[in-house]
């Protein structure tokens, strides 16, 4: 049978994402080499995996190009793909909030008309719905911090990791969407199809998870 194959998101995910598949009994020497491969393999395990962005990673694995895949909770609620989440990572941690200036606490409370901008139009629009508010929701790709201090928009909802940056201009947390963290996906035939292989491979990254080595 073919090697399962897991797509990881490039950067700071990928790093801890393969530090933990190393110990979990899974290998790849040349990802540290400078190389221009785009597919690595294990053979001893029979497991490949390449490298993908954030956004990317739910459609390999809803589409069957990868039976795994490692990305933010974030991108999985933004996206609403047809995928097993099956393990929190613990790594990778931030919130999902509303940001502001301190006033914008107000605002939100009033129910009168605000403008919200962000990266993340789905979240936004599901978390106000549940607060029975209908904002314009404005989607940007670039510095979302920057929207309430030009004027563009009243708050922002976006992810925060440690606050620096909202405090160096004067902005605040309003409110707190949701945690952030990396999951494991599994695409919903593949589980079905392999699921030995898969369920092995998950309790291999599971038990690192509850023992750290």
């Amino acid at each position: 049978m073919s090697a399962l194959t897991i797509a990881l998101t490039k950067g700071r995910l990928a790093k801890k994402t393969l530090a933990l598949l190393e110990k979990s009994g899974i290998r790849c020497d040349e990802m540290y080499t400078n190389t221009r491969k785009l597919i690595f393999e294990d053979p001893d395990a029979k497991v490949r995996f390449f490298l993908a962005k954030a956004d990317d990673v739910p459609t390999y694995v809803e589409y069957g190009a990868a039976d795994l895949g490692v990305v933010g909770k974030d991108v999985l609620l933004e996206k609403q793909m047809d995928l097993f989440e099956v393990l929190d990572l613990k790594f990778g941690n931030c919130r999902m909030c509303v940001a502001g200036f301190p006033e914008g606490a107000g605002l939100l409370q009033s129910g009168a008309d605000f403008k919200v901008a962000t990266k993340y139009p789905e979240i936004a629009r599901q978390y106000f719905l549940k607060q029975h508010q209908m904002p314009e929701i404005l989607k940007l790709s670039g510095s979302i911090e920057l929207a309430p201090i030009v004027g563009l928009a009243d708050v922002i909802v976006d992810i925060v990791e440690t606050g620096s940056t909202l405090r160096e201009n004067g902005l605040v947390v309003l409110d707190e969407v949701c945690p952030v963290s990396a999951r494991l996906v599994v695409n919903k035939a593949s589980m079905k199809i392999r699921h030995e292989e898969i369920s092995r491979l998950i309790r291999a990254i599971g038990n690192q998870l509850e023992n750290p080595s």
